[in-house]
């Protein structure tokens, strides 16, 4: 059984590389390889979309290629941690026929999105739990080949929703498993624990999932409160070196967040914006 995990990280944003670095872990104890893309295989024209859109979503696509050599592919996001206490996923969801995925649909009324898609594409059943549309989060499934999901998915019908669906790369998953007839099941929520589901014990999850407001509270930005947990998650195999490196890198990369969009110093806004420190111990 060849299994991969695999990720899209375009940039050197620290969170990437610290996410990349949970995954290898957490693949050396399953028995997956790691597999990051840095590059897109797919085009899509975003213009003028009515909801935020990245042609980047589009290379979930990409998994397509991966299932011609794995049996099984892991995908997450490059805003989840996998922590070090992670259990097997692999062997915790073993169907091959299933899509294993996290019902986010419980959690917020996701059928808004499901109408968008089916007016463009075409009219599909979408059942519902407690009056709510079984609706799955894309940050974090678990799909083989046996699964069919991508078998007749295009980058045409990305094309025609990328700006008029909200979540459309997210939303297209769910469509194609209604469509089409996929088999799916979803995983608990430790395995992609969002911030959706409140702050309690978020990091005892397996996977935490930095989405949206990414627990950061009464830090400024996600990439920053994802390194001070990394750091906190991982502090017996990184050095004090290692950990502040991460700090330092994360406050940089807010410095230069904040630099383009108010064209301030760097130096100033360190100054105003001094609620993070790289050397603050967490």
């Amino acid at each position: 059984m060849k299994k991969a995990i695999f990720t899209l990280a375009i940039g050197d944003n620290p969170m990437y590389k610290a996410a990349v670095e949970s995954f290898k872990a957490y693949g050396k104890k399953v028995g997956a390889d790691v597999i990051v893309s840095d590059r897109l295989h797919y085009k899509v024209d975003i213009k003028n979309p009515k909801f935020d859109a990245s042609p980047a979503w589009c290379e979930k696509l990409y998994i397509t290629d991966l299932l011609k050599e794995y049996d099984r592919v892991l995908y997450l996001d490059a805003d989840i941690i996998v922590t070090p206490e992670a259990r097997d996923i692999f062997e915790l969801y073993p169907d091959l026929d299933t899509v294993y995925m996290f019902n986010e649909g419980c959690h917020r009324d996701r059928g808004q999105q499901a109408e968008q898609i089916n007016d463009v594409l075409g009219a599909v059943h979408w059942p519902k739990e407690n009056e709510q549309v079984v609706y799955y989060n894309s940050g974090m499934f678990l799909v083989s080949k046996e699964t069919g999901l991508f078998n007749n998915a295009s980058v045409e019908e990305m094309q025609a929703i990328c700006n008029e669906v909200k979540f459309y790369d997210q939303t297209y998953i769910n469509y194609l498993i209604r469509r089409d007839g996929i088999k799916s099941v979803a995983v608990e929520s430790n395995f992609n624990r969002m911030q959706l589901l409140g702050y309690d014990d978020y990091k005892n999850a397996d996977f935490i999932h930095y989405s949206g407001r990414g627990y950061r509270q009464k830090v400024p930005m996600r990439e920053l409160k994802y390194i001070i947990d990394y750091c906190d998650l991982f502090a017996d195999s990184l050095s004090e070196s290692e950990k502040l490196e991460y700090k330092q890198q994360s406050w940089h990369w807010y410095m230069l967040k904040q630099y383009r969009k108010t064209k301030l110093p760097i130096s100033f806004l360190s100054f105003i914006f001094g609620l993070f420190h790289p050397s603050h111990k967490h």
